[in-house]
């Protein structure tokens, strides 16, 4: 390596040093990782690996290497709240890792592990130290054999050397790299590996795959030993480059430099404002690669982190003298350090950012009106000779305004105020177990042990159903009863075939329905899932007889559910096409589910469609369909396929081999797809577009219907149609016309009668009708019910009437009573209007004031009104003196 190698260089000979020692060099996967709902994020290496290791999945290679990017923010391995404040932490980074799959074992992990540390990266051994779990003498005899002192071997228990992906999943003993940063090798000893100070890390861990850990907590062997191996790249990169700290390496310095730049002051790394920089690097960092695999920020799940990580940017952003939209500007220098190697930043850059924008000046006008409501509440506890805000406030105006605690304690300093802190984390701690509890029950509830066992034992399912709909003597497998795994079933439960023309939800299209017969018995197959890889669960409800395990079946599929399924599903990629078209490569898919009733289709975009917009896409897709396109389906490898420009979906899992589903051989359509299609887009029939809207900041929804719906849905419409047309008697193309002229003539009748009202309420007013107070003329009247406006005119022309005087009128309105005073100019200096109705106000339940010319009260004793009324004159009289 040169003497101080780039972060790419570094990479780069990672991978190149195991690609030359048979290891397939694989790409990172998506940070969310596909059906794993164990974990909130990919945090290691390994995720994309989990089912070769738990033996569910072959692949055609035993060894592979990779440079995976990772987040740790949220769930269990979190270091959320240490960014910024230490030298090593992250909530992206990138972890490089060698992997075996039942091929090599902890002798050929130690001797490359020892080979890149010392040969490749020339590590000097005396700054090395090798961790190894508390039993596990043969890694420490391993360690000695290729080159490490003895000395140098340190053993630890289950806390620092047994590795474990989340709460389920593979785990096993592991052996740390250990690297002294110090400058003074005399202070180079063993108290400092896993001990105090940051001079001795942690730089690599070599994970030996024995056990896979279920939802129970049990421990069950691995069909084959494996290898995972987690290097912190960022960490790495430090130590080759011989800086202090991962934010000092090259990846970052352009990005550290774009935020000096916006906030026109430097970067000083010890200074006090060094954390807010560090946060706001990180944070546009995950924010952006985040962003780039398709999580929206939201209140919920994956969603509700990264909204906590762009308003943590947010908040930090503030001390450096920020106020509102800066973080998307700090993403153009994310994407010129990192889009050569993670293209996926270059390509959806416009989606990055504009859902970046739209989250920030949200926060923003959410942050100042927090900010506000603090203030107010802080004013009201010194008014109350209050010390102290509550910790039960203060966690309110975090969780709903995410005004973080130093900031509540800032503001709380400047009033002479302190917050309660302990109260504060009392209730901090409550959410997180709640989150937690809910993260867990989710996970119980969607992946039963029974399926993990099925699936260990070899239990797998075939699914031959993409032409055929029905499947003579498919053997039944298994059985699963409500409780447990059992012979016979009767009732409600799930069945396992070996074969099957039932299609498990994936991919957005559900599962299907169907039937199970055999000699003397039936069931409904209600619904189909796949809830570990290669295994198709048939949830049953057994009508006749009992389903014995190993008996054979015919399983058949409710043929026009499927039909319908496959119409909408094979729309959907042409409502994908046609998006494209109209609106650019931007609109990328963010979600969609395909059922036989409709289709719903989620995509990246900043503002609702014009109408003209959805037309020309609706009628594209309509073109498509009529053109009677054939669509092919093709099995190939991943790289072949986006070679050839196949649409890979954000989130989804794909193997080596990937199915592409084509429509007219690619030039209209070309997606990796499992589902199911029609033969040819004419067999869709129709497509009509039945909504738009948007469902999160930068994601807009689609729902539509095709074929038999749709046709339904058009003589629905015709339906309507002819019946209004009957009613206004004209013809279909003149309603429109019609329709305006009718609601012209409405308007005219409104104003008519408006008129009439008044002149009716206004009606009157002799001399009998008024009463004079201390010389001053006074009208009162009970007016009938009107708008306000109509109300305020009202006591105009009263006023008006009377040249010099005062006029009180009283209003029911259903549960609602008002009260209105006019006053004329020359009477303003000696009564006011609003002085009569705080006085009357109270009568009728009620409150209000205004000028002295006009005045306003509104009350909720309708019922009362009568009596404001009469207490009119002898009010007036009092304020006239």
């Amino acid at each position: 390596m040169a003497k101080k190698p780039t972060t790419r260089e570094i990479r780069q000979a990672f991978l190149d040093y195991f690609a030359a020692r048979g290891h397939r060099v694989v790409p990172s996967s998506s940070l969310i990782p596909a059906g794993d709902a164990t974990l909130l994020f990919t945090n290691a290496g390994m995720n994309q690996f989990k089912d070769l290791f738990l033996g569910r999945e072959q692949r055609d290679y035993t060894r592979a290497t990779s440079s995976q990017k990772c987040v740790r923010a949220g769930g269990k391995h979190n270091d959320l709240d240490n960014v910024g404040y230490t030298t090593r932490h992250h909530t992206f980074f990138e972890m490089l890792g060698n992997f075996s799959f039942g091929d090599y074992f902890k002798a050929d992990a130690i001797r490359f592990a020892w080979e890149v540390v010392t040969k490749v990266y020339k590590l000097p051994v005396e700054r090395l130290w090798f961790t190894v779990y508390t039993d596990d003498d043969e890694a420490a005899r391993l360690w000695h054999e290729v080159g490490a002192s003895p000395e140098r071997i340190l053993r630890f228990g289950e806390k620092e050397n047994f590795w474990a992906m989340g709460e389920t999943g593979p785990c096993g003993p592991c052996s740390e790299i250990h690297y002294y940063e110090g400058k003074e090798l005399k202070r180079n000893s063993a108290e400092l590996v896993n001990g105090p100070g940051d001079e001795t890390v942690e730089i690599w861990n070599l994970v030996f795959m024995q056990y896979e850990r279920d939802a129970a907590g049990h421990m069950h062997p691995l069909p084959k030993p494996c290898v995972d191996t987690g290097a912190g790249l960022e960490r790495i990169a430090a130590v080759l480059q011989g800086v202090p700290s991962n934010y000092d390496i090259d990846i970052f310095a352009p990005i550290l430099s774009r935020i000096s730049e916006l906030a026109q002051r430097p970067y000083q790394p010890s200074g006090e404002l060094g954390p807010a920089f560090r946060v706001i690097a990180d944070h546009a960092r995950a924010a952006a690669f985040l962003l780039a695999d398709g999580v929206v920020p939201s209140n919920e799940g994956r969603g509700y982190v990264l909204r906590r990580i762009v308003r943590r940017a947010l908040r930090y952003g503030r001390t450096l003298g920020f106020d509102g939209v800066f973080l998307v500007d700090v993403v153009p220098a994310v994407v010129a350090a990192m889009g050569d190697v993670y293209p996926e930043l270059v390509t959806r850059g416009p989606v990055v950012e504009q859902l970046l924008r739209t989250e920030e000046e949200k926060f923003s006008r959410t942050l100042n009106v927090g900010t506000d409501l603090v203030g107010r509440e802080l004013e009201r506890i010194k008014r109350a000779r209050g010390t102290v805000l509550p910790g039960e406030t203060a966690f309110y105006f975090y969780e709903t305004h995410g005004i973080a605690l130093d900031i509540l304690e800032e503001f709380a300093q400047e009033e002479g105020l302190t917050v309660d802190r302990a109260g504060f984390d009392e209730r901090l701690e409550a959410a997180r177990t709640r989150g937690q509890e809910s993260w867990k029950g989710e996970l119980l509830s969607r992946f039963r042990e029974e399926h993990e066992q099925l699936a260990s034992r070899g239990v797998s399912s075939e699914f031959v159903g993409y032409q055929e709909f029905a499947l003579e003597d498919a053997k039944v497998l298994a059985l699963l009863s409500p409780q447990a795994e059992v012979d016979l079933l009767s009732g409600e439960g799930e069945v396992v075939l070996d074969r099957t023309p039932f299609y498990a939800e994936a991919g957005g299209q559900i599962g299907d329905q169907g039937m199970l017969t055999w000699k003397g018995g039936r069931a409904i197959v209600r619904h189909t899932q796949r809830p570990v890889p290669g295994l198709v669960v048939h949830r049953v409800t057994v009508e006749e007889g009992v389903l014995r395990r190993g008996s054979t079946v015919r399983a058949e599929v409710h043929r026009g559910r499927r039909l319908d399924t496959q119409a909408n599903h094979t729309a959907t990629h042409l409502l994908h096409a046609a998006l494209h078209r109209v609106l650019g490569p931007s609109a990328q898919q963010a979600g969609s589910l395909v059922e036989p009733e409709r289709l719903r289709f989620d995509f990246s975009w900043g503002q609702p469609l014009l109408a003209e917009q959805l037309e020309a896409v609706e009628t594209l897709v309509n073109q498509n369909v009529r053109a009677n396109f054939g669509v092919s389906a093709q099995t190939m490898k991943l790289e072949d396929a986006r070679a050839g420009g196949a649409m890979a979906l954000f989130g989804e899992k794909y193997g080596e081999d990937v199915r592409v589903v084509s429509v007219a051989d690619g030039a209209v359509s070309r997606e990796l797809c499992g589902g199911c299609h029609v033969r040819r887009t004419g067999d869709i029939g129709a497509f009509k577009i039945t909504a738009e809207r948007g469902i999160a900041a930068g994601v807009r929804r689609i729902e539509a219907v095709t074929g038999r719906v749709a046709v339904e849905l058009f003589q629905g419409y015709h339906r309507i149609l002819r019946q209004a047309s009957g009613r206004a008697n004209v013809p279909f193309d003149a309603l429109p016309a019609a329709l305006e002229a009718h609601e012209r003539r409405l308007r005219e009748l409104e104003q008519e009668i408006k008129g009439l009202k008044l002149k009716l309420a206004s009606g009157g007013g002799g001399e009998a009708e008024i009463q004079e107070v201390r010389g001053v003329k006074l009208l009162v009247r009970d007016a009938p019910e009107m708008t306000t406006a109509e109300l305020r005119t009202l006591a105009d022309t009263l006023r008006g009437k009377l040249k010099s005087g005062i006029v009180v009128l009283g209003m029911a309105s259903g549960d609602a009573a008002t009260l209105l005073a006019a006053v004329t100019d020359d009477l303003t200096p000696r009564i006011s209007a609003g002085e009569i109705v705080k006085r009357l106000a109270p009568v009728v339940d009620g409150r209000g004031g205004g000028k002295a010319s006009l005045a306003q009260a509104g009350g909720k004793a309708p019922e009362k009104l009568s009596e404001a009324l009469r207490l009119a004159p002898r009010v007036v009289e009092e304020l006239l003196g």
